[in-house]
């Protein structure tokens, strides 16, 4: 037929893009050499060998070598930096599936790049440099190189399909209507350099081998030639079948080489009978948890779906493959693979989460999935993660409150600047979204960046945002200290647009806006002061991470970590009682205190900031009763004073619903309803010379002022 002859073939298979050997890597650019893979986009800019170099963080983070033919000698330089208790591990490998080691590293030298030589067996085709477990400290590797090994003087076979090598053992998905048959051309290839590859046979076995045939397969293949094999599939019936393709041959080590052969007869895989079984939702926490399941026996594969609040009722389409953050009907693509278990991000507390899972069979275009009565489950994560006694040792009425919810917070766990992209980014506030992708959200505007993983700053034109401004700390220009990299203040914002605009101005309302990007705003205040403005979700959650800074630096190093004079503490409050913490500032508060072990105690009770003077980081026993009303007053800003004929009225952080003006005889002389303006102008011409109180209506309360008009 002719629809068979345009049939598009479709290939799964085992293996990466491989290196010719000697392959080298100094770490010059984040572009990886052929056959180079990374678990993460790390470098160490200002050292290495020759600076910049790899740089390893995290138990897991690894750097993959795959290479074509027998290795030689491996050399590489590698330094600790801050490295103790841990493992390092090079390893080596044949198929990239079972790994043996090449070398330890429990001490590697402290800062100093040190050369080391390992050698990899003939055999071998994979390196991998990985940090087994980390404890503490980071690892630094630099000028990688694998030397080309001896020619292979003997024959070698390798396979392809296309330019592809298929491994031995690996898998190659054809196929073709029913009845209908269709063709595919595998080469055989001999790598060796001296003697003749001899095929003895090409056969064809398994469960559908009436399906497949061998037309055409070489009896001989010369020194570094190549010859076609030929496999003919005729599905009998629709659906699914399977085979294996054995081809024997003189090859030393690889006498049987093996494809197991995947064809689709029609459109589809063949459907599963079955779902999977026993959705168990475990480790639950305000910011993770995680999903397992019984598979199926008639399955290849599953499809995790998500949903907030209520119960999914999306369902798969046939022939649609779906990648990790795709949208299924009213559900997100938690997974899509062989796993049986599932850790989805953007966890947040006191939510509701619902999963459904969908076994299928297929790839592609032939995926087919069982649609009805999927696999269910659903969790309700926690409100809080806080310990029920944490502040126990804490009373708002005492004269050393300030005292002990500094002692609260520090000391505590210092995580590193640098290992904030895989802790926070990845491990919180990164989000799935369509095609694999992944989207972070910049705190101040707003902006949602999408980019594929893995996560770089430099990449993606972000950086990790100090609240409370580097320059502002007494410390400074120190930034291997606590206070610097505490992530309790730190937040991903777009660098270029938004943190270089916010520079180290203090936050404020901006009123005369000079420039804007998205939900911030850069300009002046009512009082001519040059501030920024976030957009309003993050206020609140600025205003608790500049306060949270102060409390738990204050007197470290001997100082007194106040707000700077240029920080208006009234607009920090009332941001914060505006902007009360939501589940996601609840949870990524958890989060951090899992890293830190310390937590920010004005995401946990909102009325602490009311008894600190954070101007000077002293106590007010009157807590907010009276500083409401003096951050209101404070706040209150009346111009001209003496006026004429034109009066403003601006209370900093809040909105003015009325005014009135009061005579020194009590009686109100003007009086209007404004409708909650920031601004307020008033034509005061018709008032007499003399003293007055003038009164602004706010949410939170009135606002009172003296003044002359000439």
């Amino acid at each position: 037929m002719v629809y068979a002859s345009i049939l598009v073939l479709l290939v799964s298979f085992t293996g990466l893009s491989q290196a010719v050997l000697p392959t080298s890597w100094s770490f010059t650019t984040t572009t990886l050499p052929t056959g180079w893979t990374e678990s993460e986009v790390l470098f160490y800019t200002a050292s290495g060998n020759t600076p910049p170099a790899k740089k390893f963080d995290s138990t897991g983070d690894n750097l993959i070598i795959h290479f074509a033919s027998n290795p030689g000698n491996l050399t590489y330089y590698l330094a600790g930096n801050s490295f103790s208790g841990g493992t390092f591990t090079v390893e080596e490998s044949e198929f990239g599936t079972v790994w043996t080691t090449l070398h330890t590293h429990t001490a590697p030298p402290a800062g100093t790049y040190t050369q080391y030589t390992d050698v990899p067996l003939s055999a071998s085709r994979y390196i991998r440099f990985i940090y087994t477990n980390k404890v503490s400290g980071n690892i630094g590797l630099d000028d990688v190189n694998i030397a080309a090994g001896a020619a292979t003087p003997a024959q070698e076979i390798n396979v392809k399909q296309g330019a592809t090598t298929i491994l031995n053992g690996g898998t190659y998905t054809m196929s073709s209507p029913v009845s209908t048959m269709t063709p595919t051309t595998f080469t055989v290839e001999n790598l060796g350099t001296a003697n003749t590859l001899n095929i003895s046979s090409a056969t064809i076995s398994g469960t559908n081998a009436a399906d497949f045939s061998v037309a055409s397969s070489p009896s001989s293949v010369a020194a570094n030639s190549t010859g076609n094999l030929v496999v003919n599939f005729t599905p009998a019936s629709a659906g699914t079948r399977t085979a294996v393709l054995t081809i024997a041959s003189n090859d030393a080590d690889e006498a049987s080489y093996v494809i197991n052969l995947n064809g689709i007869g029609g459109s589809f895989a063949t459907e599963p009978s079955a779902q999977p079984t026993n959705m168990v939702l475990s480790n639950v926490k305000t910011y993770r948890l995680a999903g397992s399941f019984t598979p199926s026996a008639s399955a290849s594969g599953y499809l995790v779906l998500r949903k907030k609040g209520s119960a999914i009722t999306g369902v798969p389409v046939d022939g649609t493959t779906y990648q990790r953050g795709d949208i299924v009907g009213d559900a997100q693509v938690v997974f899509s693979a062989n796993a049986t278990s599932f850790v989805p991000n953007n966890i947040v507390a006191s939510t509701g989460y619902y999963f459904a899972v969908y076994a299928y069979n297929g790839s592609g275009s032939n995926i087919n999935y069982l649609t009805t009565s999927p696999l269910t489950g659903n969790v309700t994560t926690p409100a809080t993660m806080m310990p029920s006694n944490y502040y126990n040792g804490i009373n708002t009425g005492s004269t050393s409150f300030v005292a002990d919810l500094h002692n609260l917070t520090n000391p505590h766990t210092m995580q590193f600047y640098s290992n904030y992209g895989n802790y926070m980014v990845k491990g919180f506030a990164a989000r799935d979204t369509t095609l694999d992708r992944r989207v972070i959200t910049c705190v101040y505007s707003g902006e949602n960046k999408i980019y594929i993983e893995p996560f770089d700053f430099t990449a993606v034109g972000y950086s990790r945002e100090h609240t409370y401004c580097h320059s502002w700390m007494p410390t400074n220009p120190a930034q291997s200290l606590p206070e610097y990299n505490d992530y309790h203040h730190l937040f991903p914002t777009n660098q270029d647009d938004v943190n270089a605009l916010r520079s180290n101005y203090p936050l404020g309302e901006v009123v005369t806006v000079q420039q804007t990007y998205l939900g911030c705003k850069f300009g002046q205040d009512a009082n001519g002061n040059t501030v920024f403005e976030p957009r309003d979700e993050h206020k609140g959650d600025a205003a608790r991470a500049m306060m949270y800074e102060t409390i738990c630096y204050t007197t470290v190093s001997g100082n007194t970590w106040a707000l700077p004079s240029s920080q208006n503490q009234a607009i920090l409050k009332q941001w914060h009682f505006n902007d009360l913490p939501d589940s996601w500032e609840i949870s990524r508060n958890d989060y951090i205190d899992s890293l830190q072990s310390n937590r920010n105690p004005f995401v946990d009770s909102v009325d602490f900031v009311c008894y600190v003077n954070f101007s000077n980081m002293t106590y007010e026993p009157n807590g907010c009763t009276a500083s409401v009303e003096e951050m209101l007053n404070d706040g209150f800003i009346v111009y001209p004073n003496p006026a004429k004929n034109e009066l403003n009225l601006h209370v900093d952080a809040t909105t003015i619903s009325s005014y009135e003006i009061v005579d020194v005889q009590g009686r109100v002389v003007l009086s209007s309803e404004v409708n909650n303006q920031i601004l307020v102008k008033l034509n005061i011409a018709s008032l007499k010379a003399g003293t007055y109180i003038v009164k602004a209506l706010t949410p939170y309360g009135v606002a009172t002022r003296s003044i002359v008009i000439e």
